[in-house]
């Protein structure tokens, strides 16, 4: 596989769209990243996966799946050896990033008021 390949089964997934984050080619869904080829000269398609998943694939194909240095790699950012997968498994890759994403894109998450309330919560002062 190479990152035509890798394009190319990035835009099959429903509602995949193709973008550019700081020049490089990025896929998106909802408006938020679940690829890259940011590091395409370098042979590696990228995924933004959760730490669990990525320790995951890198236990089960540690030539095909590495964490990406730093911090990025800490959250999930994980390489992809183009030359090591086939279009099967980079499809599958392909798609757990894609589903992570809208999972995260459709969670509602609710903030806690502050312990003073906000003014429409908040008793009116007696005078």
């Amino acid at each position: 596989m190479d990152a035509e390949d890798f394009r190319r089964l990035a835009l099959t997934l429903e509602g995949a769209e193709e973008g550019s984050h700081m020049g490089a080619p990025d896929f998106r869904v909802g408006d938020r990243i679940f690829a890259t080829l940011a590091s395409q000269d370098q042979g590696y398609g990228n995924l933004m996966l959760t730490p669990e998943v990525q320790a995951e694939f890198v236990e089960e194909l540690p030539r095909v799946f590495v964490p990406i240095a730093g911090g990025w790699g800490r959250m999930g950012a994980t390489h992809v050896r183009l030359a090591e997968a086939d279009e099967s498994l980079l499809l599958g890759a392909l798609g757990t990033a894609w589903r992570l994403r809208v999972e995260k894109n459709t969670r509602v998450s609710f903030k806690a008021p502050n312990a003073r309330g906000t003014a429409a919560t908040r008793k009116p002062k007696k005078l």
